[in-house]
């Protein structure tokens, strides 16, 4: 039996392309597709939200506007929705794209009890153009949407297999946290979800699992309680 009924997936730009850093790959997303389908079948409903850091991230636009440096941002996740739609309906898996910012033609609007509802009719809903606001991240979409949907964990499935001490791309040292509190991650200044989307997830008692996205059955491993990667809670 799954531990988990309601989950959100924050899937990194960077980690659909692979080891690209831009771009996709598309086994990688076909992997995560399977993964998703599988634990979908489970029962258990699953909301993604995608960043859109292999396309374009806002604080590389130096010299820019930051407003509309985020906007594009903002409209490179729609891409990764729409790449992620298309391979979950192509294996069978209904799904929705909602997206913060209205565009009709290609995705629904965000409205909380419209995607609540998509959940229990056991459609995979993803979550595009973050909060709909410049200066948030996809981090903070995550942690946001979780809240409202009433999710029950968030899964972190980035490029790294944990939350380190330092990065270990850089430092052959590095320390893997098994479970590490949302204040420490705050003071400390860990890389791994935003300032912002932290506090929310600790003020919601919102417990997120980082785990490497290229984790064999990852995802299911974590929403049937197997422990993998870091956990970032309150306690143990």
């Amino acid at each position: 039996m799954p531990k988990y009924n309601r989950v959100i997936l924050k899937l990194s730009g960077e980690a659909l392309s692979g080891n690209g850093g831009m771009g996709f790959d598309f086994d990688v997303i076909n992997q995560v597709a399977d993964q998703v389908i599988e634990v979908a079948r489970l029962g258990v409903q699953i909301g993604i939200t995608v960043g859109g850091g292999n396309i374009w991230r806002g604080r590389s636009g130096v010299g820019m506007d930051r407003t509309t440096a985020d906007h594009m941002g903002m409209l490179a996740t729609v891409i990764n929705a729409l790449a992620m739609q298309d391979a979950l309906e192509n294996k069978g898996m209904p799904t929705r794209v909602l997206s913060a910012i209205e565009m009709r033609q290609i995705a629904e609007p965000y409205i909380r009890r419209r995607a609540m509802r998509h959940l229990e009719k056991g459609r995979v809903v993803i979550f595009g153009c973050g909060t709909g606001n410049p200066y948030f991240s996809t981090d903070t979409a995550a942690a946001l949407r979780a809240a409202e949907v009433e999710a029950d964990l968030i899964l972190l499935a980035k490029n790294v297999d944990g939350v380190y001490n330092c990065d270990p791309k850089k430092d052959k040292d590095a320390k893997k946290y098994d479970f590490i509190s949302y204040i420490d991650v705050i003071n400390q200044g860990l890389d791994v979800m935003d300032t912002t989307a932290v506090s929310l997830c600790m003020d919601n008692d919102i417990p997120i699992i980082c785990f490497g996205v290229d984790e064999k059955d990852g995802i299911k491993r974590v929403v049937m309680g197997e422990h993998i990667g870091t956990k970032i809670n309150s306690r143990p």
